[in-house]
């Protein structure tokens, strides 16, 4: 399957099989990796990252998946990036498009990641944007796959704020790949109306269903997938923490909706979690608020159906599965 040239923008730009088809790369270059047989095929080359919300696991994957390419990183972090600020996107589109092989954008609106890649000629990768996160999507299913051997039928339910990235990612890829999307939140956090109806499209050609639902029980019942994210995304104000946390409470990840959800059940988080008390912001909320836990209680978190840390390691894999699929990077036994 040849993907040379092409963004990674949203997974609605692909297909099933060349979802299936990244995956499957994936597996290969990790099955490489952990046996300690290099990739490094292309010294010389170079990628952009350009980073207006900082991360960890991002940066991490992408500059480790390049190096395992034989690929130098330049990381352009908010104070060292001109983008939008002295320069337009479509200026900096157009000259590292001439210093470099491939360009991430991690930041905010969906847009901008999509004027990027609109003029740049070289292929545009998504990081992360406001409304979409598509390597975190690759890495998910990913994991899922390699716990369950398949992906087609499972239920996957995501509990919480489902209007941002991570709730539209999950709706958007299990429409394409036949499974069973459940939101699981209050009706003010379902996805936009609009996405919904395409994701129903989508579903309906792949065997997958969409389910929006406020009800806990009966939307966590029988799932394969318990999924969440952080009540309050990068780049929103902390006046809205009163909000989410009273909104939002009755959707955090216990052992309860775990056990509702069957033994088969795993769960899955993008990380960063607030989970305990070991992080500054998660002990600014026990102190205003009292509550030692947000979105999934440390039980869970730490629990042997928790698959967190698979699921994180798995960005590096199938992040360098993006880079060579659309760099069009020759591999031995692999490309």
């Amino acid at each position: 399957m040849n993907l040379k040239g092409r963004d990674f923008l949203t997974l609605k730009d692909y297909s099933k099989e060349e979802i299936l088809y990244l995956l499957d790369l994936a597996e290969a270059f990790k099955e490489k990796k952990k046996r300690g047989i290099p990739t490094d095929t292309e010294h010389g080359k170079n990628i952009a990252l350009i980073f207006e919300k900082t991360s960890t696991r991002t940066r991490c994957a992408f500059e480790v998946a390049a190096h395992d390419l034989g690929i130098s990183t330049t990381y352009l972090e908010p104070a060292s990036s001109q983008i939008g600020k002295k320069e337009s996107i479509a200026d900096t589109a157009r000259v590292l498009a001439r210093m470099y092989e491939g360009i991430e954008y991690r930041g905010f609106g969906q847009n901008i990641v999509e004027e990027l890649a609109a003029y740049s000629s070289v292929p545009v990768w998504n990081g992360l944007t406001n409304e979409d996160h598509p390597t975190q999507m690759l890495a998910d299913m990913l994991t899922i796959r390699e716990h369950f051997g398949r992906l087609e039928g499972l239920r996957l339910v995501y509990l919480g704020d489902a209007r941002y990235n991570m709730g539209n990612s999950y709706m958007i890829t299990c429409a394409k790949l036949g499974m069973h999307f459940v939101a699981c939140a209050p009706e003010s956090y379902f996805p936009d109306p609009k996405l919904v109806a395409e994701c129903e499209d989508m579903a309906t050609l792949s065997g997958g269903t969409i389910t929006l639902t406020e009800n806990v029980t009966v939307g966590t019942r029988n799932a394969d997938i318990i999924c969440t994210d952080v009540w309050v995304s990068m780049g929103e104000p902390d006046d809205v923490w009163e909000e989410r946390i009273k909104s939002l409470s009755p959707y955090k990840v216990t052992q309860e909706i775990m056990d509702n959800a069957g033994e088969k059940a795993v769960f899955l988080h993008c990380l960063p979690s607030f989970h305990d008390l070991k992080t500054e912001i998660g002990k600014k909320i026990f102190e205003k608020y009292g509550i030692n836990e947000m979105e999934v209680t440390d039980e869970v978190f730490e629990s042997d159906r928790s698959l967190v840390f698979p699921e994180a390691e798995n960005r590096m894999h199938t992040i360098k599965a993006v880079i060579a699929a659309t760099l069009g990077i020759s591999v031995p036994g692999i490309l």
